[in-house]
């Protein structure tokens, strides 16, 4: 009878939502890297891609993982 009143929701599986994470993270940095190693400096491309990579993993996460919440 309780499960009647719960919402639907979907659950969060928390391995694949830090290998997410994980996953954007890198992408993102690894694209600064390219970009830094393209423009001369890989240091700068790599700092870069970690401030644009963060928002962007947790952006990911909450998308994918939104209904569970």
């Amino acid at each position: 009878m309780t499960s009647s009143l719960a919402p639907d929701r979907t659950q969060i599986d928390p391995l694949g939502a830090g290998g997410l994470l994980v996953g954007v993270l890198a992408a993102c940095v690894g694209l600064g890297a390219l970009v830094g190693l393209a423009a001369g400096s890989v240091g700068i491309g790599v700092a870069g891609g970690a401030v644009v990579g963060v928002p962007a993993a947790v952006l990911a996460v909450y998308r994918t993982y939104r209904n569970a919440l």
